[in-house]
C-alpha cells in the first residue's frame, strides 16, 4: 500500500504527459497557459486567505483558544471528547494548516499513540475547513445562494468530530 501511495502522483503526472503526447498536444504550453489563467484567481482569493490566517494567528497568540477550550472542555469531557482538543476543533473549521500545527503540538505533548492524539488525528481527517472552503471556493465560483451550506457543513463537521471519539475508543 505504501508503494502504491508513493507512486500514484508520479504515475498520474507521467500519464497526463503521455496522453498529451499521444494527442499531439504541446503539454508544456498547455500547462503554462493554465497556470497563467489561474493567477487572477489566486490574486482574487489572496485577501480572504490573508484575513483568515491573520485572524487564526491572533486567536492562537492571544490565548483565547486555550481559554475557550478549558471552558467548553468541561462539557465535552463527559462524552469522551478531550477538552484539550477544543482549540483544535475550533481552529480546524477556519484553517487546516493552523490546525495541523496544533496537531503536531498535541503529538509532542501527549505522544502519537495517546487517546487525545488518536481522536485528533481521526477528527482532522474527517472534518472540513468550513469557513475557508466557503469563503475561498464560493468567492471564486461566484456562488451567492448559500442558504443551507454553512449549517450542513457544520453539521457534517460535528458528525465527524463525534465519530472520531467513537472510532478512537475502538482502536
Amino acid at each position: 500500500m505504501r508503494i502504491l501511495s508513493d507512486m500514484i502522483i508520479p504515475v498520474l503526472i507521467v500519464g497526463i504527459i503521455l496522453v498529451g503526447m499521444i494527442r499531439k498536444e504541446n503539454v508544456y504550453e498547455d500547462f503554462v497557459r493554465g497556470a497563467a489563467e489561474g493567477l487572477p484567481t489566486v490574486l482574487k482569493v489572496m485577501p480572504t486567505l490573508i484575513g483568515l490566517m491573520v485572524s487564526v494567528g491572533m486567536l492562537r497568540a492571544s490565548g483565547f483558544m486555550e481559554f475557550l477550550g478549558t471552558i467548553l472542555g468541561q462539557w465535552t469531557e463527559k462524552i469522551g471528547f478531550p477538552g484539550e482538543l477544543m482549540p483544535l476543533t475550533i481552529v480546524k473549521i477556519f484553517s487546516s494548516s493552523a490546525a495541523t500545527g496544533m496537531l503536531i503540538d498535541l503529538y509532542r505533548t501527549y505522544g502519537v499513540d495517546s487517546y487525545v492524539s488518536k481522536v485528533a488525528s481521526i477528527m482532522m481527517s474527517s472534518t472540513e475547513t468550513v469557513f475557508y472552503t466557503m469563503s475561498v471556493y464560493f468567492l471564486v465560483a461566484k456562488v451567492s445562494r448559500t442558504r443551507w451550506t454553512m449549517m450542513g457543513a457544520l453539521l457534517a463537521t460535528t458528525a465527524g468530530t463525534v465519530t472520531s471519539v467513537f472510532l478512537a475508543a475502538t482502536i
